[in-house]
C-alpha cells in the first residue's frame, strides 16, 4: 500500500512523553549555557595575550569566505597524505551534515510548527532529508572508523606523542558511539513504529532500515523494539548534549579553534616575521611569560590537533635533532593551561635548567616552514620560534658558533669576517668587467650575497651567472664592497637589532643606485628582499620590485634576449630551496631553465611544496649540531637511490647558495663524492651556453 505523501514523516519524541520532552528541552539549555560559558571564557583569555603585530581582522568578511573555502574542500587535509585526507573529508562533511540536519528539524519542531500549525518535514522533504542524512551519516561513520583505524590498529606514528592524552580516546569514541548511536536508534524507531503504522517510505533511510532488517532477523520483535527505544533515545540524546557542553573544554574545540585560526592566518606568516617595538628593553623582547606571546600565537596552540603532520614534515626531526614542532605548540599550552590553574612559573626558554622549551630545541630549527606548510589549520609556528629565539639573544644564551657569525656580521658586513674590500674580489677572476650599479644606470641592480661572495664553490655560481648576464646583454651591475649580508637568518636566529642595522645599510645602498629590480642570487636574500624590508621605513621599494635570479633569467629566455642551446646530456634532478619554492612559489623557472640545457631532468620524490630541506636555514650552516643523518646526506641518498633514474642520476642541481655549500658539505660525509656532483642552475646555463661556443 503506498503511503500517502503528506503522511510521510517520522515521529518526534516518540515514547518520551511530555515529562521527557521538557527534561531534554532543559539539558539542552543547560548544554548550551555550559558550550558558551566555555567558549566565552576561552575568547577572554585570548584578550591577556600581548598586542599582535600583523592585521588579523581587517576586511573579515572575505577572510571568512577565505577560510571557509579552506575549511570546506579539506584541501590542506590531503597534503602529503591521501588516505587521512579521505578521512577526515568523510568526518568533516558528515558531521556538518548530521548537525544542519539536527538544525533544520529543531526549526521545523520549535519555530515553524508553532507559528504555522503546520509542518515541513513531511513527504519529498522528509524522503530527500532521510537520505542525505543516512547517506553521509554513513560517511561520517566510516571516517571515523578509519580514524580509529590508523590511530590503534595500524598505530600511525605521527598520532602519537608525549601529549598523547585519554581525551584524544574519549574524543574519537564519542564521535563514533554518536554516529552509530544514530542509526541503532533510527532502527528501533522504524522497527517499533511498523506495528502501528505503513513504514515502507522508510527505505529512503536506508541505514537505518538496514539495521531494522538486521534487527527483526535477530529476533527483535516491534514490540521489544518499542519498549526499547526510550533508553535508546536518552543514551544517544544525553551523549549529543554532553558533547556539545564539552566542546570548549577538550579536543573537540580545536572545531571551532581551528576555523578561527584559519580565518586570522596571515598570508605571509613566516615568510615575514614581526618586528620589535622601538621602545621595548632587553627584558621585553621575546617571551618571558606565557602571555608574552600574542593572542593570536594563543590561538595557534588551541588550534593545535595533535595530528602530528608538522612532526612529519620537519627535516630536524627526521634527522634526529631535538626538535618536534607539535610538542613545541603543546608544550606551551600545557603551561599556559598550568599556569592557569595555579602552576610554577619557569623560563619560557632556556639553556639548561628547567624551562618550558630548550634553547637546543629552538637552535635545531631550520626555519625552513615544512611545519607551517604541513599544517592543516595554518598554526604559524616560526613566530613562534622567532620570538622564543629573540629571548635566547636577549638573554645571552645564543649558540656560540652564531655568536660567532653574528660578531662576524657586526664588524665586517659578512658572515665569513672577511674584510668588505674583498667582497667583489671573485669578478677579477672573468675576462670581462662586471658593472658597477653604483656609477651607471641598470635594468637589474644584482644583489649578489655573502657565500657567492667569498666562499670559494659558490664563487663559481657568481662568475657563471655573471657570464650568463653578458651572453644575454642585461643591463646589469652590483654593489661590490657597499653590500652587506641581507640578514634574512641573522632575523630567524633571534637578532633583531642586528638585522634591523642591516635593512637600513643594505637599503641605504640600493636606494643609491638607479635601477629598474633587485636580483638576488639567494633565494634567502630574495626572501627577505620581497617580504620585510618593505616593512621598513629606510626600504623605499616593493615587493614586486624583487626577483631571483632564476625568475630574471626565464625572462630572459622567454623573451628571446638569452638564447640557452640544449647542448648537454646528463641525467639530473633538482632540489627545490626552501625559501624560493615553500616561501614563495616558485618552482617553474628554474626547471624551464635546466630543461633549457637539453639535460634528462627526473624529479626528486619529495620535490616543490614538500621538498626537504637542506639543513642550512635558520642558522643551521653556521651550527655543528648533532644529528642521526644530516638532512643533505639524505637528500643525495634520495636523489641516487629514490628518483626514476636512481643511481644514474649524475647531477644534483640546486639554486640557492646555501644549498651548495650543504650538499657539497654531505657529499663528503655521505660518501657520496664519486657518485654525484653538485652544480648550480647558473652553471649548467653558462656551461651549455659554453658548449655551443667551442662548438
Amino acid at each position: 500500500m503506498t503511503v500517502p505523501l503528506q503522511t510521510t514523516t517520522r515521529p518526534t519524541f516518540w515514547q518520551i512523553g511530555p515529562v521527557g520532552k521538557a527534561v531534554f528541552y532543559y539539558l539542552a539549555a543547560l548544554a548550551l549555557l555550559v558550550f558558551a560559558f566555555g567558549v566565552y571564557e576561552r575568547l577572554t583569555r585570548y584578550t591577556r595575550g600581548s598586542d599582535e603585530p600583523f592585521p588579523r581582522l581587517d576586511a573579515l568578511p572575505s577572510r571568512i569566505l577565505s577560510g571557509a573555502r579552506l575549511a570546506l574542500t579539506n584541501a590542506k587535509q590531503f597534503d602529503r597524505d591521501l588516505v587521512a585526507g579521505v578521512m577526515h573529508t568523510f568526518v568533516f562533511w558528515g558531521f556538518l551534515t548530521l548537525l544542519i540536519g539536527t538544525t533544520i528539524l529543531g526549526i521545523d519542531m520549535d519555530l515553524y510548527r508553532p507559528l504555522t500549525g503546520e509542518s515541513f518535514f513531511v513527504g519529498e522533504f522528509y524522503l530527500s532529508y532521510s537520505f542525505v542524512m543516512d547517506a553521509m551519516g554513513l560517511l561520517f561513520v566510516v571516517g571515523v572508523g578509519v580514524a580509529m583505524w590508523r590511530r590503534y590498529v595500524r598505530r600511525t606514528d605521527r598520532l602519537h606523542g608525549r601529549h598523547t592524552a585519554r581525551e584524544d580516546d574519549y574524543f574519537l569514541g564519542a564521535l563514533f558511539l554518536l554516529g552509530v548511536g544514530g542509526y541503532v536508534t533510527e532502527a528501533v524507531r522504524i522497527l517499533g513504529t511498523s506495528a502501528v503504522r505503513n513504514v515502507s517510505f522508510e527505505t529512503w533511510s536506508f541505514v537505518g532500515w538496514a539495521g531494522k532488517e538486521w534487527l527483526a532477523a535477530a529476533g527483535v520483535s516491534p514490540e521489544m523494539a518499542a519498549a526499547a527505544y526510550p533508553v535508546i533515545w536518552w543514551s544517544h540524546s544525553l551523549l549529543a548534549l554532553a558533547f556539545v557542553a564539552w566542546v570548549p573544554y577538550a579536543k573537540p574545540f580545536h572545531m571551532l579553534s581551528s576555523f578561527a585560526n584559519v580565518v586570522t592566518r596571515d598570508e605571509k606568516a613566516g615568510k615575514r616575521l614581526p618586528g620589535v617595538p622601538e621602545d621595548a628593553s632587553p627584558e621585553e623582547i621575546g617571551p618571558s611569560e606565557i602571555d608574552d606571546f600574542s593572542w593570536k600565537q594563543l590561538l595557534d596552540q588551541d588550534a593545535c590537533t595533535k595530528c602530528g603532520r608538522c612532526s612529519s614534515a620537519c627535516p630536524a626531526k627526521e634527522s634526529g635533532r631535538p626538535l618536534d614542532p607539535r610538542d613545541v605548540i603543546l608544550d606551551l599550552k600545557q603551561y599556559r593551561e598550568e599556569r592557569d590553574a595555579g602552576g610554577e612559573a619557569v623560563d619560557i626558554v632556556a639553556d639548561g635548567g628547567t624551562s618550558v622549551v630548550d634553547s637546543a630545541t629552538m637552535e635545531s630549527c631550520m626555519a625552513c616552514m615544512a611545519c607551517m606548510d604541513a599544517c592543516p589549520v595554518e598554526i604559524e609556528h616560526l613566530t613562534h620560534f622567532t620570538e622564543m629565539n629573540r629571548r635566547l639573544t636577549e638573554s645571552g644564551q645564543m649558540d656560540e658558533h652564531v655568536q660567532d657569525a653574528m660578531m662576524n656580521v657586526f664588524q665586517q658586513g659578512n658572515t665569513f669576517g672577511e674584510p668588505e674590500r674583498k667582497r667583489p674580489d671573485w669578478t677579477e677572476e672573468l675576462d670581462f668587467d662586471v658593472p658597477d650599479a653604483r656609477e651607471e644606470p641598470v635594468d637589474y641592480c644584482w644583489y649578489v650575497g655573502d657565500y657567492p661572495s667569498y666562499d670559494d664553490r659558490n664563487q663559481e655560481i657568481a662568475k657563471a651567472l655573471a657570464r650568463v648576464f653578458e651572453a644575454s646583454d642585461a643591463s646589469y651591475g652590483i654593489l661590490y664592497e657597499d653590500e652587506q649580508t641581507d640578514g634574512n637568518d641573522v632575523r630567524r636566529v633571534g637578532e633583531e637589532g642586528l638585522y634591523e642595522m642591516l635593512v637600513e645599510d643594505n637599503a641605504a645602498a640600493i636606494q643609491d643606485c638607479e635601477f629598474g629590480r633587485i636580483v638576488c642570487t639567494d633565494p634567502h636574500s630574495f626572501n627577505t628582499f620581497k617580504h620585510e624590508y618593505p616593512e621598513f621605513e629606510a626600504c623605499e621599494w616593493e615587493g614586486d620590485d624583487v626577483a631571483h635570479y632564476t625568475q630574471v633569467v626565464a625572462d630572459l629566455v622567454e623573451t628571446g634576449r638569452l638564447a640557452v642551446p640544449a647542448t648537454l646530456t646528463d641525467t639530473v634532478t633538482y632540489h627545490d630551496p626552501c625559501h624560493l619554492g615553500r616561501y614563495n612559489g616558485e618552482f617553474e623557472a628554474p626547471r624551464a631553465l635546466i630543461d633549457a640545457t637539453g639535460v634528462d631532468r627526473v624529479e626528486m620524490p619529495r620535490n616543490r611544496d614538500d621538498s626537504f630541506c637542506c639543513g642550512g636555514g635558520g642558522g643551521g650552516l653556521w651550527m655543528d649540531l648533532e644529528e642521526e643523518a644530516k638532512p643533505s646526506e639524505e637528500r643525495l641518498r634520495e636523489a641516487l637511490e629514490d628518483t626514476e633514474a636512481g643511481a644514474t642520476v649524475d647531477r644534483f642541481v640546486v639554486a640557492c647558495p646555501m644549498c651548495m655549500t650543504m650538499y657539497e658539505d654531505g657529499r663528503k660525509t655521505g660518501d657520496y663524492e664519486d657518485d654525484i656532483e653538485i652544480v648550480g642552475v647558473t652553471e649548467l646555463l653558462a656551461e651549455a651556453i659554453a658548449a655551443e661556443s667551442a662548438a
